[in-house]
């Protein structure tokens, strides 16, 4: 599939402009030499052909100046999909996916199969080295059943199923992966004491692998532009105590709550920067990480 006859948006570029730009990349390429990104790989990025290609190349670039992707991906529409071409419909409790065994069973292949397997080839395309990995690789992912409580009742609990807490990550092949100038790619999926399956939320497996790995900086590619204030602007720079007060103020509420929460406990563990960008942007993630320009919300530690 050959771009060359295509027009790009950059040939109207001068030269010099072009050689501008990329030298405004040297201090971001220099200061992340070496550093480990997790990459939370979602929504319309997933989904879109042209965004996904966005995304291999951006990781591919990164990996190729040095730095160390790691990416976690969800999956939600696929699952659903699969679902329902077994004539199941999905049901979700306060905002979780209830997970009986046979829905385990289609988790499982769909996002260690086939969604992680789409991520893996893109990359591969893209000049990467991908590998797919689970949370049962190299006993990676340790996980028990996640008890919920009623939001409204916390005498009462509901069960979700197959539906799992992290309870520890043991990140030694991710790091044998990436010294070999490998690029790992994470399904969700942990694994308990008795050898059964969970499905994890993407988001939280993101965070705690940021969190374990020490990583420099955990980047989430969602819907939406980064965190908007009341008026739906959009706030570029946060501390993780100006997020504790918009989560008091209501200001963060719905989908964003996991996110942010997630992120804001790899923010407090040692994770410099949590970096929640808009994934139906192309290169998002270039823009983000090598330009001085904001393209989402930043959040860092302190």
């Amino acid at each position: 599939m050959s771009h060359a006859a295509e027009p790009t948006a950059v040939d109207h570029i001068l030269p010099r402009e072009k050689a501008e730009i990329l030298a405004q990349a040297l201090p971001y390429i220099r200061k992340y030499h070496g550093k480990t990104l997790v990459i939370k790989y979602g929504g319309n990025a997933m989904t879109d052909p042209a965004l996904q290609q966005d995304f291999a190349e951006d990781v591919v670039l990164l990996k190729l100046v040095g730095m160390n992707p790691v990416v976690v991906h969800g999956g939600g529409p696929q699952i659903d999909e699969a679902l329902s071409r077994l004539g199941k419909k999905g049901t979700f409790i306060q905002g979780m996916r209830v997970t009986d065994e046979e829905t385990m069973e289609v988790v499982e292949w769909v996002l260690g199969g086939e969604v992680q397997q789409d991520i893996v080839g893109l990359i591969n395309v893209a000049g990467g080295k991908a590998v797919g990995l689970t949370g049962r690789d190299g006993a990676m992912i340790r996980a028990r059943k996640l008890k919920m409580v009623d939001k409204d009742d916390p005498t009462k609990e509901h069960d979700v199923g197959q539906v799992g807490e992290i309870e520890s990550i043991d990140p030694s092949v991710v790091k044998a992966l990436q010294d070999d100038a490998f690029i790992p790619v994470i399904s969700p999926i942990g694994f308990g004491a008795d050898n059964e399956s969970y499905n994890i939320n993407a988001d939280l497996v993101a965070a705690k692998l940021a969190e374990v790995l020490k990583a420099e900086k955990l980047v989430l590619l969602t819907n939406t532009p980064g965190v908007l204030d009341k008026a739906g602007n959009l706030l570029t720079d946060l501390t993780a105590r100006r997020i504790d007060e918009l989560f008091a103020d209501g200001t963060i509420s719905g989908g964003m709550l996991p996110k942010i929460s997630g992120a804001l406990d790899a923010a407090k563990s040692g994770v410099n920067a949590v970096h929640i960008i808009d994934g139906r942007v192309p290169h998002a993630m270039l823009l983000e990480i090598l330009t001085d320009q904001a393209y989402g919300t930043m959040i860092r530690s302190h």
